[in-house]
């Protein structure tokens, strides 16, 4: 029973997020209410707000990625002996063969993408879930309290990644290609995560010394 209805709550919240992204689309962010959402959902405009607390996440509802959670999670669980910069290189390229919606570019990404930068508000709230992202990284990395090199590297990990797909965006608008962008976003993830890496061995050489 619990599991049918966790069922049912996934089944609606996910159409919800459908019907408002494709009046988005079709009219742009900001001209949609969310009583016109929840009447072409057909559920209640209360109903919107116990599964999206604010409008830009019904657009932005991959929030779980958003905020790097994967990443957290693979760096808690890494092998021992593994460096958490080590750990989110393989995964990177674990999500490269598995082609994930977080690591891959085509023309519904690069629609998507465009759609979120032409809007203030869902830029804005991109922002705050970067900031969610680089702070529970550093926790991460460093625990509770952590220091600045903790949140300096957590900092450029999701500015990488923001990077990264920023760029590949651009390359697929300008040259049409789903490899050149996918190829474009995993040498800057890769350029990132080194940079993170020295800048970790230089701090660890320092403390030795």
């Amino acid at each position: 029973m619990g599991e049918r209805r966790e069922n049912k709550k996934r089944e609606t919240r996910q159409r919800i997020s459908d019907v408002a992204t494709e009046l988005f689309f079709a009219r742009s962010f900001e001209a949609v209410t969310l009583d016109e959402i929840a009447a072409a959902a057909n559920v209640s405009k209360m109903t919107v707000f116990n599964y999206f607390a604010r409008k830009e996440d019904l657009m932005l509802d991959r929030q779980d990625d958003l905020k790097l959670l994967f990443f957290r999670e693979a760096i808690r669980a890494r092998p021992q002996g593994q460096s958490p910069i080590a750990e989110l290189r393989a995964l990177m390229g674990r999500l490269r063969e598995q082609k994930h919606p977080f690591a891959h570019f085509d023309r519904h990404t690069a629609d998507f993408w465009r759609f979120v930068a032409a809007s203030p508000s869902l830029e804005a709230r991109l922002r705050e879930l970067n900031d969610e992202a680089a702070e529970g990284l550093a926790i991460e990395l460093a625990g509770p309290n952590p220091d600045g090199l903790a949140r300096l590297a957590a900092g450029m990990i999701v500015l990488t990644v923001r990077t990264a797909r920023q760029e590949a965006v651009s390359v697929f608008e300008r040259r049409g290609s789903a490899k050149k962008a996918n190829a474009v976003f995993f040498a800057l993830i890769d350029q990132g995560f080194a940079a993170v890496q020295g800048m970790a061995a230089t701090d660890a050489r320092g403390q030795s010394s």
